[in-house]
């Protein structure tokens, strides 16, 4: 039957907050609240198999509170039609159902959904209201005038005006402690047997379980591992994982949270960004969270300090930048970069142990902390030349937090320079020897970062000056690079050239990954 005087509201399955705008001015007498699962969305990359169930099932869950306090829920699962293809069509067909006299969604968070739903007003024969998502501290328009006029975008700056406008860490109009940055002191290496607390891993209920069979079936061929399933797919198992990270790991997290260890795949992180990015945790809650353990004597300043930055400095500002640069940001590629992405990014298959060790985590929880990601995964492929937009789609199918918004900025701008330096001030450039400081990899790897050239060099060190020979033109006016090259010079020629020849049979002896990993054929 046709509920011709209701409001529809579709729900996105990053969205999955009470509050949400869209649902704001909204009765539960008064609206049909639309969730689907689609395939467009499961498969425009491959996700990985964890990453697909903890949207889905955190979706399933969110429909359920709905039901339970009182909303109606018109829900489609992937296999209720046999077409459910695309968010417009979902729509398209509960409009034909309900016939309601408008529909509002709150603004998507990928720019490639939301020229979707742009068009909705001239599809629908109903008034479409678009509404800010407000679960941020910056607007889309705030950001655009804070960049505005500026030749640079630097995330230290627009942080600061965060901090002042949201008060975390103010002490009478200044920062706490007197600076606004304790990225200094969150660099430790691992110390000898360094280990961390367990994490708060839920286990699935039957709503996952079914899940879980879903997409062993359905994505088969998708990159991961399924199980074991310790993702939290409801706001209060997210929650608790909250909970247990400011009793077991804040304190120790800003000390090493650049550290990297084989097999302690989190350390102290604390793996509440997929909460957050899905809306089951408020991100100024945690941040609040975080103020108050400094201020009650439970967490050090620098490890508070740093988890607020990556939220109110770092989340809030690549969203930002996201939406300023789209959608140009998707095909630049300013270092003219075009290898092809290595076999061994989704096989794990090298004899490069932090690169090895980086995809097994990847592979096995959908998850990898950001040193990981930025300095060995996304260094590689800076140095090697990899083509952007794979290396893009790769960082977009692996991992159970990443969605455009926030995965393009970090990939395309700040570890492959690829916006020719809109973003970063530098390439995120390093040889083995930043690796070797900060992680135990190198011990146990069959290259030797201290031998500089030939087959038994560590290929960070060669490809590394290889990077920095072939990119002299584009690179040595910059301020923070010139005394590289200044060492470069230094050297003698035949030194350079062992160094080049080594990078080059290195680069030689990669297998380009076979088609349809990340997308279909």
């Amino acid at each position: 039957m046709a509920d011709k005087n209701r409001v529809l509201v579709p729900i996105l399955g990053d969205q999955l907050t009470p509050g949400l705008a869209s649902l704001c001015d909204c009765s539960p007498d008064d609206t049909i609240i639309l969730m689907m699962e689609v395939w467009d969305e499961a498969t425009y990359v491959k996700h990985h198999k964890q990453k697909i169930a903890l949207i889905f099932s955190a979706m399933r869950h969110f429909a359920a509170e709905l039901r339970a306090a009182g909303w109606s829920v018109d829900y489609t699962k992937l296999t209720d039609t046999e077409n459910a293809g695309s968010f417009t069509g979902e729509v398209a067909r509960a409009v034909e159902r309900h016939n309601p006299r408008a529909i509002h969604v709150t603004q998507a968070s990928e720019w490639r959904v939301q020229q979707s739903i742009d068009e909705w007003a001239d599809k629908f024969p109903c008034d479409v209201t678009i509404l800010p998502d407000d679960r941020f501290i910056a607007s889309i328009p705030e950001f655009h005038d804070w960049a505005e006029g500026r030749k640079t975008l630097r995330m230290e700056n627009f942080y600061q005006e965060m901090r002042k406008k949201t008060g975390l860490l103010m002490d009478d109009g200044k920062p706490a402690g007197g600076k606004w940055n304790y990225d200094a002191e969150n660099r430790a290496p691992p110390k000898k047997g360094l280990t961390a607390p367990e994490r708060f891993k839920p286990q699935p209920d039957d709503i996952t379980r079914e899940v879980l069979d879903l997409v062993a079936d359905k994505f088969a061929d998708h990159f991961g591992d399924l199980e074991p399933f310790e993702w939290p797919v409801t706001r209060e198992e997210a929650e608790k994982a909250a909970d247990w990270f400011f009793a077991e790991r804040l304190a120790d997290f800003g000390t090493y949270q650049d550290a990297m260890i084989h097999g302690e795949d989190d350390l102290f992180h604390s793996m509440l960004s997929t909460s957050i990015n899905i809306g089951l945790l408020d991100p100024m809650e945690l941040c609040h969270r975080a103020e108050a353990a400094y201020h009650d004597g439970n967490a050090p300043l620098n490890a508070v300090e740093g988890f607020i930055r990556q939220i109110i400095g770092w989340r809030e500002y690549v969203r930002g930048f996201y939406w300023y640069h789209m959608p140009e940001l998707q095909t630049v590629n300013e270092m003219d970069a075009h290898r092809p992405l290595p076999e061994f990014y989704w096989t794990g298959e090298t004899d490069m142990r932090c690169m090895a060790d980086s995809v097994r985590s990847t592979k096995e929880n959908a998850h990898a902390h950001h040193i990981q990601r930025l300095m060995v995964l996304g260094n590689f492929a800076l140095l090697a030349g990899i083509t952007p937009g794979e290396v893009e789609a790769w960082f977009l199918a692996v991992y159970a937090d990443a969605f455009e918004w926030v995965e393009l900025p970090n990939v395309a701008a700040m570890a492959l320079y690829a916006d020719g330096g809109k973003l970063a001030s530098k390439p995120y450039a390093a040889s083995g020897n930043y690796i070797n400081k900060m992680s135990d990899y190198c011990k146990k790897c069959r290259y030797s970062p201290t031998v500089k050239s030939g087959e038994d060099a560590c290929p960070f060190g060669p490809l590394y000056w290889h990077f920095m020979d072939r990119h002299r033109d584009r690179l040595r006016a910059n301020h923070r690079i010139g005394r590289i090259y200044a060492n470069w010079d230094r050297m003698d020629a035949e030194k350079r050239q062992d160094y080049l020849d080594s990078a080059e049979n290195f680069l030689g002896s990669l297998i380009p990954a076979k088609a349809g990993w990340a997308r279909a054929d």
